[in-house]
């Protein structure tokens, strides 16, 4: 995969939200760290956390004045993806619309390659 298939967008809501986030938790360095593992209905879920730490294996994107934070491993399941903030009726969440997978549960919180 090319560096620029590798690439990882946020929206304008999901950058707004993230600074939210770290205004509230009060520490300063903060970024969303985005991260793929297995489980879920359909194979593989997505995990949302605050994390000031960058490892060598961490890829870091800055869109809208927030930084969002990879991993080597889950950055090859997420190349291309877009990172949006939501509220619907049912509530508000992270939703990641990525071109990789192949399904993904109702939810939106997992998916499959």
């Amino acid at each position: 995969m090319t560096e620029t298939a590798r690439q990882v967008q946020m929206t304008e809501s999901a950058a707004k939200r993230i600074q939210e986030l770290i205004a509230s938790d009060g520490k300063s360095g903060l970024m969303l760290r985005l991260q793929v593992s297995g489980g879920g209905c359909s194979g593989f879920q997505y995990e949302f956390s605050l994390d000031s730490d960058k490892t060598d294996e961490d890829h870091i994107f800055e869109n809208h004045g927030a930084k969002m934070v990879i991993d080597d491993v889950s950055l090859d399941l997420l190349g291309g993806a877009e990172i949006d903030f939501v509220r619907e009726l049912v509530g508000a969440a992270f939703r990641v619309n990525n071109p990789n997978a192949t399904s993904s549960c109702g939810c939106g919180s997992s998916f499959s390659v």
